[in-house]
């Protein structure tokens, strides 16, 4: 029996048009691509491949490890923002009490 990705099963079929030939013709190797990763999904499920699962363990734990130095330093920006921000504000209201004391 042949492979339906390599011989067109469609092909001279009297009632078909050659682009009606073609379409169905990727439709069935798509459907057949299909039901194979089906059954890789179904290998891998009932038998897990132990290294990839360890790389992915590892993986995980680094992915971990950025996200914690990443929430950190968006904290310490804001932190920074908001010292810089209090200090124009401190600042700011030096000068006008400093404006006010001269006018007295």
């Amino acid at each position: 029996m042949s492979s339906i990705t390599t011989i067109n099963p469609y092909i001279n079929h009297p009632q078909l048009s050659s682009l009606e030939q073609q379409v169905l013709w990727e439709y069935a190797k798509l459907g057949d691509k299909i039901k194979r990763i089906a059954n890789l999904a179904k290998l891998t499920a009932e038998n897990p491949n132990e290294g990839l699962l360890t790389d992915l363990r590892a993986l995980e734990r680094k992915m971990g490890l950025v996200l914690t130095l990443f929430r950190a330093s968006v904290w310490a920006v804001i932190m920074d923002s908001q010292a810089e921000a209090e200090a124009r504000g401190n600042a700011h209201y030096e000068e006008e009490m400093t404006e006010d004391s001269m006018v007295v």
